[in-house]
């Protein structure tokens, strides 16, 4: 039996006999050429596959145990890379129809493999086409648009089918921000004192039906309740009732991990899959909130048993994703009964939230009870409501409740004190406070993954790939935004005294956001400008239309890709031959001092300010915007300030200190040496003494982390780092083998450490010497 991985191949072992021989084919073992387009365009798309360097023996050892073998089970999993994998598995080996059958199931137990094997099936060709449709289309848009990046914007640049379009979302909701008008309002509200049902006195809160937009507004209103009466016009109590979420599709538990345990989408991806190949939950890649009737069952036996039967509601919950595809169950525990995960920490954690979430979906509502009380104002025509919330009965809520991207800054899950219309008011104060209207929210990884399922764009399978390849290609970032100081105006009548006061808060901090990089947005801007249609969210959706148009056998691969590329090579020929080169370039005004003109662009390094014209006799100066800087926003002033560095910050043992901003942000030279200056201080305003407490603090640490030095060779230490100890030796970094102690390594083992290690391969896709060849 063939699987994708060693961890999977090691749980199906425990149940199979001594007549099933487990291996792993560690992924896919054929894939397009690396280095070339892999695709010949004259025979009808087809695709150059080959054996890569490093699974060529291990496609040699499963010939050599299918050719022993009776029967070669291909049991990748059930989604369409998993038939892929199963088909080149079968192409590859020279298998045949009567010696392998094709075996698929959604979760690792003895019940279900033995299940499958007495089940088996041919390999479904239209999932693999889909598989090959997909991964040709994202080669050609990769390889011919890369060279255009390369030329048109700065070397060594990519580009990507769908993870230019997710770059565009993140791109598109920071320019949404810039342009955004903050306006204000003031919200009202009244704290009234009234007896509770032990006739204790109690406040009770009520807001205002209407906002003011001035202050001028609110403060005559709050004149006209000095001597107003306020009446209970109407109370109302209404029942409702809060239904389960459905059990876990891919994205839904990538973004409720991310709220509730604070896990990256890859984590997420990570953890379940590991969950998984140990036998623990079904597959998690699946867009499918379907439970099998046995879950149904279990789950049923376990709510009854150690909740109550009141608490149990069998449901069968409906797939809205248009398109759902991949495996046909919900993720889900793959034994019911068992509370708890074995594993880490975290993969505890993440089984726990699917157990709960499987469990609460098999609950009964939870029944609650909404009192809203309208309160009239005898001089005004305007309203104060008062609500409140009383949970019945708990329901699922017992075992689960699903949290959301915007948690509303006020609860209504309060009781209201007993009441009855005509009742007077003993009003306390009112309250007019100034709010502001918030900016939209920029995307986490959880919400760019709902807003990606939501247009259509990817599916379960890629979610986490898209992510982490726009953050690996620095064309976004995963990082903070501090908040800006803002003033408000609070106005409020009190004993019978209307007073105002002046309240200063940071607002809009935002924590683990996506944020464009400036080559991002310039990127971003140069596809959307000669190539909308690939950056089109409906053509992105579209193409995984035909692909599962193709998976469902309606339509061939072939002429999806052709329809496609006769649209897609001129338009690239076209750019490449008559677009200008793109350099994000923004003028920001003329230096005072000098009446040069001073720009902002992406430069070799990253994002630049250039001050004075590459056509003046002078060369320009050129200096590097810092970390939390960007092209779209920098001010002239800020661009100015930037060109106050290097600077010198006074002499420490008797050697100049030189204040400079490099690719990797702020530092001091001293003595030939370089210090990166720490965020909490500004490289414009650092003193001497401040630069000397840097260098002394890294100079500590660096003599904390020595563990050994070596008398016969200067140049050899053995150093603490951030992984474990390593050898360091004339500028490059060598492992100590498991199981050394460092400190007991002598010179000459050291010695043959730094000999013993392999050379490192150079970067893929590039030669020495050579251009990378299309």
């Amino acid at each position: 039996m063939i699987v994708e991985s060693p961890a999977k191949a090691k749980t199906i072992e425990k149940f199979l006999g001594s007549d099933y021989h487990v291996m792993s084919s560690y992924g896919h073992i054929r894939d397009l050429k690396e280095k070339e387009f892999g695709i010949d365009l004259e025979h009808d798309y087809k695709p150059e596959y080959i054996i890569p360097e490093d699974k060529k023996k291990l496609v040699q050892d499963l010939k050599k145990a299918a050719k022993s073998a009776e029967m070669v089970w291909l049991a990748s999993d059930e989604d369409r890379e998993g038939e892929a994998i199963a088909w080149h598995l079968y192409e590859t080996l020279g298998l045949k129809k009567d010696n392998s059958k094709r075996i698929a199931f959604h979760e690792i137990t003895k019940q279900a493999i033995f299940n499958a094997i007495e089940n088996p099936r041919n390999i479904n060709i239209n999932l693999v086409d889909a598989q090959q449709a997909r991964r040709i289309l994202d080669r050609i848009v990769g390889f011919e648009l890369s060279p255009v990046l390369w030329r048109k914007i700065k070397p060594a640049l990519s580009a990507g089918r769908v993870q230019s379009v997710a770059v565009r979302l993140i791109v598109d909701r920071e320019r949404e921000i810039q342009n955004f008008k903050t306006e204000s309002s003031f919200r009202v509200i009244a704290t009234f004192v009234v007896k509770d049902k032990k006739g204790n006195m109690v406040e009770m809160p009520a807001e205002l039906s209407v906002r003011f937009k001035t202050a001028k507004e609110a403060t005559e209103f709050l004149e006209n309740c000095k001597n107003a009466d306020f009446i209970i016009e109407n109370i109302t109590t209404k029942p409702s009732k809060r239904t389960p979420a459905p059990p876990f599709t891919t994205s839904t538990l990538q973004q409720e991990a991310s709220r509730k345990l604070g896990y990256s989408v890859s984590q997420t991806m990570r953890l379940a899959q590991r969950l998984y190949e140990s036998g623990q939950i079904t597959y998690m890649r699946t867009d499918s909130v379907n439970l099998s009737s046995l879950a149904i069952g279990t789950a049923k036996e376990e709510i009854i048993n150690n909740i109550g039967e009141k608490y149990w509601k069998a449901r069968n919950f409906q797939t809205k994703t248009k398109g759902a595809q991949e495996a046909h169950e919900a993720i889900r525990p793959t034994y019911i009964n068992k509370h708890k995960a074995e594993g880490t920490a975290q993969e505890q954690r993440l089984y726990e939230l699917i157990w709960k979430r499987t469990i609460a979906s098999q609950m009964a509502d939870a029944e609650l009870e909404k009192t809203t009380a309208t309160i009239g104002i005898s001089n005004s025509d305007k309203k104060f409501t008062a609500t409140g919330e009383v949970l019945k009965f708990d329901g699922f809520l017992k075992v689960y409740m699903e949290s959301t991207d915007d948690e509303s800054e006020d609860s209504d899950s309060r009781m209201l004190p007993p009441m009855a219309e005509g009742d007077a008011l003993d009003m306390k104060q009112i309250v007019a406070q100034e709010r502001f209207s918030q900016h939209p929210a920029r995307y986490t990884e959880a919400t760019l993954v709902k807003k990606m399922e939501e247009l259509g764009i990817g599916r379960p399978a890629t979610y986490a790939q898209i992510i982490t390849v726009i953050q690996n290609r620095q064309y976004v970032e995963r990082g903070d935004r501090d908040g800006e100081q803002r003033k408000s105006q609070i106005i409020s009548l009190k004993s019978g005294k209307i007073t105002s006061q002046e309240k200063t808060e940071i607002v809009g901090s935002e924590k683990a956001k996506l944020l464009p990089t400036d080559i991002g947005i310039v990127v971003n801007d140069f596809l959307m400008e000669f190539f909308p249609n690939i950056m089109s969210y409906d053509f992105t959706a579209n193409v995984e239309k035909q692909f599962d148009l193709v998976a469902e056998g309606k339509e061939e691969w072939q002429k999806t890709i052709d329809k496609f590329y006769k649209k897609f090579h001129p338009n690239v020929e076209d750019t490449m031959k008559n677009s200008a080169k793109m350099k994000g370039e923004r003028k920001l005004g003329v230096d005072p001092k000098t009446g040069k003109p001073i720009v902002v662009k992406i430069g070799r390094f990253g994002p630049i300010a250039q001050l004075g014209d590459t056509n003046d006799d002078d060369k320009p100066a050129f200096a590097s915007l810092h970390k939390n800087q960007s092209i779209e926003t920098i001010t002239l002033e800020e661009a100015l300030d930037l060109f106050k560095l290097p600077r010198e910050a006074g002499e420490y043992e008797n050697k100049v200190m030189t204040i400079a901003v490099g690719r990797f942000g702020p530092y001091i030279r001293h003595d030939g040496k370089f210090y990166s200056i720490p965020k909490e201080f500004d490289p414009m305003t650092i003193t001497a003494e401040e630069a000397q407490g840097i260098i002394n603090a890294k100079r500590t640490q660096a003599e904390n982390n020595k563990i050994k030095t070596f008398d016969e060779d200067a140049d050899m230490q053995i150093l603490n780092g951030r992984f474990g100890p390593y050898i360091a030796y004339k500028g490059k970094n060598y492992k100590i083998p498991k199981g050394t102690e460092p400190a007991t390594i002598s010179y000459e083992d050291a010695k043959k450490i730094i000999e013993a290690e392999p050379e490192k391969p150079a970067r893929k896709g590039f030669r020495k010497g050579k251009t990378t060849k299309k």
